[in-house]
């Protein structure tokens, strides 16, 4: 039986690498990373799977690049049977009518976190068509409350949830799911903390705040077992949806 190839963007760090290790280790799967940058960690996953982890650097933002990875990662593994959609990015933080905040930081934000899943997924349906395969949205709840500061990541992720909910009905064999992974501890929350109260409302910094000194932010090991999971055997049934990773629907793909 040959192993499953799972391609996910955004791997090098933080969600995107415990999930890459856990498909390693927990999973028995083929790995695809597209990533900026080879941080130490990926590196060393490399050395340990050497002939299951395959690693490309590339700026995801960049249309020709970016299928040019998936397509040599299908190439390279003969299929595609999953895909994650993780690499994002908060910049630019600030309030809508900051005037440092350009409309072009704007676009590059939307660049990243929004038309690269459009590239990516274009580039894989073929594959994940022959396998029926899954596609994994990690998205976030701010995507339907909003976060004072935070406009262009909010409303990048709502674009991301409907992309997920209109590609569910385009393609009816292929899962399409969008996942809210909560508050989990990484470098991401930290820039909050750290740099949070110069653009958001004092109510929704405090709440950053509280959520690590009170230890009850994510580990991200647990989340990238779920997120892992689901890419591998979440079933027709959550096409279209868009859950939080904790929730009844995740159960039976949580660590046991």
């Amino acid at each position: 039986m040959l192993m499953p190839v799972v391609v996910i963007t955004g791997a090098s760090r933080g969600i995107g690498l415990a999930v890459t290790r856990s498909l390693l280790k927990e999973h028995n799967a083929h790995v695809v990373t597209i990533s900026r940058t080879r941080t130490p960690e990926l590196s060393q996953l490399i050395q340990e799977h050497e002939r299951s982890l395959l690693t490309l650097e590339c700026d995801i933002a960049n249309e020709p690049a970016l299928k040019s990875a998936i397509t040599r990662g299908k190439d390279h593994f003969g299929q595609i049977d999953g895909l994650i959609l993780n690499a994002a990015t908060l910049d630019p933080m600030g309030r809508i009518d900051n005037a440092d905040i350009t409309l072009d930081d704007w676009k590059s934000h939307f660049d990243i976190n929004f038309f690269s899943l459009i590239t990516a997924i274009r580039a894989s349906l073929p594959g994940l068509r022959e396998s029926k395969g899954r596609i994994i949205f990690v998205s976030t709840g701010a995507a339907l409350r909003g976060m004072s500061g935070s406009g262009a990541y909010c409303a990048s992720k709502a674009a991301m949830n409907s992309l997920s909910r209109m590609l569910a009905n385009e393609e009816p064999s292929i899962v399409s799911l969008a996942l809210a992974p909560g508050g989990v501890d990484t470098a991401m929350q930290a820039v909050l903390r750290d740099t949070g109260a110069q653009h958001m409302k004092a109510t929704d910094h405090k709440n950053f705040i509280d959520a690590y000194n009170k230890g009850i932010l994510v580990n991200p090991h647990d989340v990238g077992y779920v997120i892992a999971a689901l890419s591998l055997r979440a079933p027709l049934s959550l096409t279209g949806q868009f859950v939080k990773w904790d929730n009844e629907e995740c159960r039976e793909f949580r660590r046991k």
